[in-house]
């Protein structure tokens, strides 16, 4: 909000400096000075309630991907980036949950930064993921905030809910010979924390030959890192990422583009991955989104 205020008003402040060097009398200027004056403040209050309202109101993402060797559709409904804590509170998440139940999901993943707060005060709220209901159950990778408040014991709650939570490893979902590999990593953050590190060689091995792989990874630039460990990535077809909030306040989109290869949105990597990255289901600070809504995100597979 004060972002957003600050920008306004600077804009504001270079027309007024416009006006005092204009030609007009003062009776003239004053007018003009008094308009910009009232729509300056009408622009910082719309904008400010569009964002706060862009951030309450979670959209739905509807994406069609081809994966290669699938031999039948699969719904997947991805969550990322919720925070709990603070704002997002346990009716948020039963809010939300409620929303997901209705889609009817195969599968439903969680790509990392559910937590934001000590473990003891979002206990309430991750319970309600207990009610959340798919075809072949909730599955969970941490993001970079999970290791801010003991990630060992998040992963650890996490998977009493009986959300499994992916650990350099995976599942095959479906039938034999009919479904696909999920698998998952943890967050590249964990090369700076020091342990829980993310192995993407540990991963693959778990892996089922002649299957898509669908791969769960925090922070869209580990698709970077996949070039140096990887010979090449024709064994991951799908990489499923959040962490940037699609820049969450505009025009933060820009300074996101700096230190991730992607923002949001569906891209085709190179001949062998694609990767989706969804914009966040909930929000980090102030709770506004200008330009990157919140979402909710149907994948259909095909």
């Amino acid at each position: 909000m004060i972002f957003l205020t600050f920008t306004i008003a600077i804009i504001h402040d270079i027309i007024s400096i416009g006006l005092k060097k204009t030609k007009y009398k003062k009776n003239r200027r004053d007018f003009f000075k008094k308009s910009l004056d009232i729509t300056t403040t009408s622009i910082i209050l719309a904008t400010n309630a569009k964002a706060m309202d862009n951030a309450r109101n979670i959209e739905l993402e509807a994406v069609n991907i081809k994966l290669n060797n699938l031999k039948k559709p699969y719904k997947i409904v991805q969550l990322s980036d919720i925070h709990i804590g603070g704002l997002i509170n346990q009716k948020f998440i039963k809010d939300l949950v409620d929303k997901v139940n209705i889609l009817e999901a195969d599968i439903v993943v969680i790509t990392g930064d559910l937590v934001d707060t000590k473990l003891d005060f979002a206990k309430s709220a991750l319970d309600e993921l207990k009610n959340i209901k798919s075809i072949y159950g909730t599955y969970f990778i941490v993001g970079n905030h999970e290791y801010f408040h003991d990630v060992s014991q998040i992963i650890s709650y996490v998977n009493s809910l009986g959300i499994k939570v992916l650990e350099n490893d995976s599942v095959y979902i479906g039938e034999d010979d009919f479904g696909f590999n999920l698998a998952g990593v943890y967050d590249r953050f964990g090369y700076r924390f020091g342990s829980y590190i993310p192995d993407i060689n540990k991963t693959l091995e778990t892996c089922k030959k002649d299957s898509p792989t669908v791969l769960l990874a925090h922070q869209p630039k580990y698709i970077k890192d996949l070039e140096h460990e990887l010979e090449n990535t024709k064994d991951i077809d799908l990489i499923l990422s959040g962490h940037t909030h699609g820049g969450q306040i505009f025009p933060f989109n820009f300074l996101v583009k700096l230190e991730q290869p992607y923002v949001k949105g569906l891209h085709q990597h190179n001949a062998f991955t694609q990767i989706y990255i969804n914009k966040g289901t909930g929000f980090w600070g102030p709770p506004m989104r200008l330009g990157a809504s919140s979402e909710i995100t149907i994948l259909s597979l095909s």
